[in-house]
């Protein structure tokens, strides 16, 4: 397992906090009231190791395959429909959404290899992740990558929690399979819109693994 570089910053601050806090609490609280001591050693020892959880990039055997899309990012198949697009395809879509919980891992990946040919930042609203609204009125960040079968539009959303969106890719750069995308953090879902002559390989309330699991097959 590593940490992921945008959990630097994060991580150096609550640990420095932790720290701090700690040194704070001993010198006045240990003597006379320690329960409050190791109450608040340990509650800050849970935001630290949580921190360090968060931005955890854990090794794993990636799946590869060109006539499939591989899942962008960890959580939970919250929505699996037929939409009309009005971004960017301006037509019919199958959409698949993977909401990610705090607990979750949130690196986000490339499902498809092929060609940036859309990259926009949308400003908008912190609507809760699984809001069927939060697709189009939340903050989020939409990528469409251009693979020989098709093309692909990887929609990463803010939540409520979530108000920090990061993708690294730009317009005309060539992306591998799997490779990063971006990061979001603290919660959020990643929206993923297929033709639809797609096979969808997942199901609702099914659990996914970034670049591990198959979320559909080009037909």
């Amino acid at each position: 397992m590593t940490i992921h570089r945008e959990g630097y910053k994060s991580i150096a601050i609550t640990g420095i906090l932790f720290a701090v806090i700690n040194l704070i609490s001993f010198y006045f609280f240990s003597g006379e009231m320690p329960v409050i001591s190791w109450i608040i050693f340990f509650a800050t020892l849970g935001l630290l190791l949580f921190m360090i959880s968060f931005f955890r990039i854990p090794a794993r055997k990636l799946t590869f395959n060109e006539n499939q899309v591989m899942a962008p990012a960890d959580g939970k198949v919250v929505v699996i429909e037929e939409i009309t697009d009005e971004e960017y395809f301006k037509d019919r879509r199958i959409q698949v959404s993977v909401f990610m919980s705090p607990a979750n891992v949130h690196q986000n990946r490339s499902g498809v290899a092929g060609e940036v040919v859309y990259n926009q930042y949308h400003k908008g609203k912190y609507l809760v992740a699984w809001d069927p609204k939060s697709s189009t009125e939340n903050e989020r960040h939409s990528v469409v990558i251009r693979h020989p079968k098709g093309e692909i539009l990887f929609k990463q959303i803010a939540g409520a929690l979530a108000k920090r969106i990061i993708n690294y890719l730009q317009v005309g750069q060539k992306v591998a399979q799997n490779e990063e995308m971006g990061f979001i953090k603290f919660g959020s879902r990643v929206d993923i819109l297929l033709p639809t002559d797609a096979k969808v390989n997942v199901q609702l309330n099914e659990k996914v693994k970034g670049g591990v699991s198959v979320i559909a097959t080009f037909a």
